[in-house]
């Protein structure tokens, strides 16, 4: 190829038109050889455009809110003016308002429904009912629960610190009457293994975070807490069943008496030195039977039934369930700070009184020195000494010679 001038001026023209300097070699070349300037750049279409073009929502319809009818819009009225405000919607969520579902009321009654209702339990302020439920949970059940448990137990304390064990006053006589009978005794530690399983579960469910997940660490807590609540779940029925055979079996002998009005007027002769003469059960046994177990029991296995979803025929609702909880934990709670009177006095607060549970046989001295009536109505026949065909164990003198 020939090398020629006007080559060498064509081939820069055509370098500055595809950088942009296409205007400085217009202007410098010659009449004779002028070059021809590129096509103009398509503008891009608006279908090449990348994305979608956002609206600021402050900036759609700013004067909207000085519409008299602004705060009763409905959703779609507010979307007409100002796109992407919801606000009635949510408005209608937080009022509690019931939406549409196409689920079946009997599996999800509250599926349309995302926030419950404004009520006001007794302690809570008036908000929607979840929040209702919580602060009556963590302001009143938790702590003033823990409050009362805690001042039993010092109570207790205090008492077998300053008496000690009551009774004792008369030598053995080493013949036996039987106070309860095998069939007696197997409902009565049924129902108190179920209920020690419940408590201790319950306890842990409802004060753990405060004095063990501190300790064990949020891990095994947290296995702890899950294994703890399905063996709460499970044992649940069992102590309602047992709950139900320990009344029918021993309600005959709590019915109150005219010697339990004497045994209340002289506290049980808990301040003196001799206690005051009653039948098998004396008229504080009577009122633990009635109001530390039967009638708290039952709103205990009432309200747990129902959070186990057990009971036939129910919707379940969560209003419904917060209600139960509340039941449930406050019945829990009064049954264990006076079963816990029970168990002191059943084990280091009498003595002797463990024994007629253990083996279900007491001495003559004892049952006339705590059960003065009872003792009476066995001496005169009115009472059979033993009700079953076990024998009474052998005397203590007995045993250690042997």
């Amino acid at each position: 190829m020939t090398y020629t001038p006007l080559a060498a001026w064509r081939r820069w023209a055509l370098a500055l038109a595809l950088t942009g300097g296409l205007g400085v070699a217009q202007a410098q070349a010659t009449k004779t050889e002028p070059v021809a300037a590129p096509p103009a750049a398509a503008a891009p279409t608006a279908s090449a455009a990348p994305g979608v073009k956002s609206a600021n929502i402050f900036e759609i319809a700013p004067d909207a809110s000085s519409d008299a009818n602004y705060t009763k819009q409905s959703n779609a009225e507010r979307h007409d003016v100002q796109p992407g405000n919801n606000a009635p919607m949510w408005r209608d969520v937080g009022k509690g308002v019931t939406g549409y579902s196409s689920l079946p009321v009997t599996e999800a009654p509250e599926a349309g429904n995302l926030i419950q209702p404004f009520v006001q339990y007794p302690g809570s302020r008036l908000t929607n009912a979840g929040e209702a439920w919580r602060q009556v949970r963590n302001q009143w059940l938790i702590p003033y629960g823990g409050s009362l448990l805690f001042i039993v137990l010092l109570a207790l304390a205090i008492f077998y610190k300053t008496k000690g064990p009551l009774g004792g006053h008369l030598p053995d006589t080493g013949r036996k009457v039987e106070r309860f009978t095998p069939f007696e005794r197997a409902a009565h530690w049924s129902n108190a293994g179920a209920f020690t399983i419940l408590a201790v579960s319950g306890l842990v469910m409802a004060f753990g975070k405060f004095f063990l997940l501190p300790v064990i660490g949020s891990t095994l807590f947290g296995w702890l807490t899950f294994l703890l609540k399905n063996l709460h779940n499970f044992v649940g029925p069992l102590f309602a069943v047992s709950l139900l055979v320990v009344i029918v079996t021993f309600i005959k002998d709590n019915i109150a008496s005219a010697a339990d009005f004497v045994w209340l007027s002289r506290l049980g002769g808990m301040l003196g030195d001799k206690e005051v003469p009653s039948h098998r059960f004396n008229a504080g046994e009577k009122g633990m039977f009635w109001w530390g177990v039967t009638i708290p029991g039952l709103f205990v296995v009432g309200s747990g039934l129902f959070l186990d979803k057990l009971v036939p025929g129910m919707l379940y609702l969560r209003g419904d369930m917060q209600i139960a909880h509340m039941i449930h934990i406050t019945g829990a709670v009064f049954m264990m700070a006076l079963i816990a009177g029970h168990i002191y006095m059943g084990t280091v607060g009498v003595k002797g009184a463990y024994d007629g549970m253990k083996t279900g046989y007491v001495d003559e001295a004892w049952a006339q020195e705590h059960h003065e009536l009872w003792h009476d109505d066995i001496k005169a026949g009115k009472i059979p000494a033993q009700r079953s065909k076990t024998e009474p164990p052998a005397p203590l003198q007995a045993t250690a010679e042997a």
